[in-house]
């Protein structure tokens, strides 16, 4: 197996000046890093990791924490995360937490234990303080939701802006018996994007007993049982500002199930086969590429430059993306046509 004296050997240089090229330091002239990768390849010089961990005591990996890989938007956000590191020939460890609160910590510090040389992480409690002891060696980005009980970088969407273009969308489009639909208030993104849509209603004058807020579980059939459970009391909203993919989601076959594609709809974030719902949902675009991208970025800058000054929290723009849901002017339905939904109708498949 090829070594890196061998390399060095090949090119005229020092061992020292592979190391440098093979970890990107700056301060190596392009016609010296040019000479030490063309050597390397036409050698095909295979770096021992496992050699340069013993030497470290820091695994060549960076670890991701999410709420869970089965939801689209943490799935593709991770998969961003994954393709940033593997350019840099980083590992990605990978943990799917849960909703719980109290699971964060004991999965956090799983990974941590690893002795990765970095953490991205999406936090699912109220606390991120048990972090503090672990911030001075692994460098530590929060992605989606910022952290609370401890200074560190976040990458995290315009939740506000977002809720407020969704509900002043449903507004102009003559809606004035709206329903939010959200998982939990545990969850800061909900409370954000629910702060938004009631502060958007209220300089609007509307009531509050024509606009509704239905909170369910943290899956998609949870949710749905929810919304069922809010139209058995028979509630009639014209229009739906869904809180995120997931609740969407759940929401499409209730209201599939009913025939009520009348009632309009905007979610938070897009999804894999929406364009084949019909009619097409108005959403909220979210880009969890972009956020996992930034995020992986941010956590390499911190490695590369740990000194540097850099600002703490960077917030994407969102942008309504108007599909024909969300455009639907109010049904007129007469009281006669108003119909009483049975728990046959409203159960969800």
């Amino acid at each position: 197996m090829t070594t890196m004296r061998d390399v060095a050997l090949r090119c005229g240089v020092s061992v020292k000046t592979v190391s440098r090229v093979f970890n990107e330091d700056p301060y190596v002239s392009a016609e010296t890093r040019e000479r030490v990768l063309r050597a390397m390849r036409e050698s095909n010089y295979v770096p021992n990791l496992l050699a340069r961990t013993f030497r470290s005591g820091r695994d060549t990996a960076i670890a991701i924490a999410v709420p869970d890989l089965s939801d689209p938007f943490f799935a593709t956000l991770t998969h961003a995360v994954e393709q940033v590191a593997h350019q840099r020939g980083v590992a990605v460890v990978i943990a799917s937490m849960g909703y719980e609160p109290e699971d964060e910590q004991p999965a956090m510090e799983a990974l941590l234990h690893r002795m990765v040389v970095g953490a991205i992480a999406t936090p699912i409690s109220d606390d991120q303080s048990y972090l503090k002891r672990w911030q001075h060696k692994t460098p530590l980005v929060f992605v989606d939701r910022t952290p609370t009980g401890i200074v560190a970088d976040s990458i995290v969407s315009d939740d506000h802006g977002g809720g407020v273009a969704a509900t002043r969308h449903l507004l102009a489009h003559g809606h004035t018996s709206l329903a939010f639909v959200g998982d939990t208030l545990n969850v800061q993104t909900t409370r954000r994007r629910l702060q938004a849509y009631q502060s958007v209603l209220l300089g609007a004058g509307m009531s509050e007993s024509a606009n509704s807020v239905v909170l369910g579980g943290t899956s998609s059939s949870e949710m749905a049982r929810s919304f069922v459970a809010f139209l058995r009391e028979s509630h009639e909203p014209t229009a739906i500002f869904s809180s995120n993919a997931r609740c969407t989601i759940g929401l499409i076959p209730v209201l599939q199930s009913l025939g009520r594609s009348d009632m309009a709809l905007v979610g938070f974030g897009d999804f894999p086969l929406s364009g084949s719902v019909k009619p097409a949902i108005s959403f909220i675009e979210q880009d969890p590429v972009r956020l996992g991208r930034a995020a992986a970025l941010r956590l390499f800058q911190r490695l590369d430059t740990p000194n540097r000054r850099l600002k703490r929290q960077v917030m994407l723009d969102v942008e309504l993306v108007a599909c024909g849901s969300g455009e639907q002017p109010p049904a007129r339905r007469s009281a006669k046509a108003r119909r009483r939904y049975t728990a046959v109708d409203l159960e969800p498949a």
